[in-house]
């Protein structure tokens, strides 16, 4: 996924403060997925309110359901880390993993869709001195995952996505 949002506005960048503040969080943890179908079908399928809004690189992520087999797709934050793309499983900072976390554990072969392009990954958690690196570039991206993860009362796993048939470990 070559392209990727511009470098954010004073505004955005305000907004992404805003968004980490835990009343804002809570509001948008209830309301961002019905405000972001309705902006994805106006945009036909191109850009959601966060991208909008703070200028985060925004995926459609497509996971199996682990115990319905079904697809289920949720837009999600996408730290680009060359043909990779790393994700946070934050859940706004809830004591639970997303339910995308757990789909991709049991099966880890994804779609991303991104600005009219789809790509199949692999997905695997990373630990140790890679999940740092990983936190690290997505903390500079988006200060509001520390605010997450001092609320969420658990260790906040780190997802990195790699492109099927690609070499598993490029640097981080």
């Amino acid at each position: 996924m070559s392209e990727w949002t511009d470098a954010p506005s004073a505004v955005q960048k305000g907004m992404r403060r805003v968004y980490g503040i835990a009343p804002v969080t809570w509001l948008l943890s209830h309301t961002a997925h019905h405000l972001d179908r309705a902006m994805l079908k106006l945009s036909g399928e191109r850009t959601t309110v966060a991208a909008l809004t703070a200028g985060l690189p925004i995926i459609r992520l497509t996971t199996l359901g682990a115990r319905s087999g079904q697809a289920r797709t949720v837009p999600l934050i996408a730290i680009p880390n060359g043909e990779r793309l790393i994700l946070i499983a934050s859940n706004w900072g809830q004591a639970r993993h997303p339910a995308w976390y757990h789909n991709l554990k049991a099966n880890p072969q994804v779609t991303v869709s991104h600005l009219g392009q789809e790509r199949t990954y692999i997905a695997r958690e990373v630990s140790g001195e890679e999940r740092d690196a990983c936190w690290q570039r997505a903390v500079a991206l988006y200060a509001g995952y520390r605010n997450y993860a001092a609320r969420a009362g658990r260790v906040i796993p780190v997802v990195v996505l790699e492109r099927d048939g690609e070499p598993p470990h490029e640097p981080v």
